[in-house]
């Protein structure tokens, strides 16, 4: 699904030369859930705005879902992940001035969707993270946990074969987040990839896969089932 070979970002002004990223390697297969953590300021925000195709990388390769995304022009990458990728942010980014279903109207009325199944995915979206019956309430009259899970569903509307998810639980407290990591779970199950950055190491430890980002390098602390499994020598001295 996600493939990233040598992934170099370097940010250059006229006096400072940053390397965000460097020499990046991550490979995500179709249906994983993998969870990012890395401290503040090692790369895994510039590694995610890459991932979704929101910033251009300077070396490397990355293929997203069988496509080589280096060299597509602005249309090509809008379109690419406008169809691919759907986004959780930690702040919700909902349009406090539209009511959750033209929330969830916006990105798929960029696709040029027809009405009728745009008006099908919301209800759908909606249905499935439990807020079928608050399509017309507004953000300011959901509670925290309420407005992420709208954020969910409106990534949900696009049938997105990726999930990119940003710290999607930052902003909320223990019993909600863990409310919206079970959400998360289910989507997983149902077959969507997802990436999720976060800080909690609880979060974290619920992902198949963990990756850590230090410096802009990142390492795979999965540990093999099998190693841990292994048989241990017996060291008792024989008779």
């Amino acid at each position: 699904m996600l493939n990233m070979h040598q992934v170099t970002k370097v940010y250059r002004t006229e006096l400072v030369e940053t390397h965000a990223l460097r020499s990046l390697d991550l490979h995500v297969g179709e249906g994983e859930f993998v969870a990012v953590t890395g401290p503040s300021g090692s790369g895994k925000t510039t590694f995610l705005n890459i991932a979704g195709l929101l910033e251009e990388f300077t070396g490397g390769q990355y293929t997203l879902d069988g496509v080589n995304v280096k060299g597509l022009d602005d249309n090509a990458r809008s379109r690419l992940r406008n169809e691919k990728i759907g986004f959780i942010f930690q702040s919700f980014n909902l349009i406090p001035d539209l009511n959750l279903f033209d929330n969830c109207d916006v990105p798929l009325r960029y696709r040029g969707m027809p009405a009728a199944e745009r008006k099908l995915r919301i209800e759908d979206a909606l249905g499935l993270v439990g807020l079928g019956s608050r399509m017309k309430h507004y953000p300011a009259e959901l509670s925290g946990g309420q407005q992420q899970r709208a954020a969910i569903a409106r990534a949900l509307a696009g049938s997105p074969r990726l999930l990119l998810a940003d710290e999607p639980t930052g902003n909320l407290d223990s019993q909600m987040a863990r409310s919206v990591m079970e959400l998360l779970e289910d989507i997983n199950q149902q077959g969507t990839t997802i990436v999720m950055v976060t800080h909690d190491p609880e979060l974290a430890a619920r992902a198949q896969r963990n990756v850590h980002i230090v410096d802009g390098m990142a390492t795979d602390l999965t540990v093999e089932p099998a190693l841990s499994r292994a048989p241990q020598a017996d060291a008792t001295p024989a008779a």
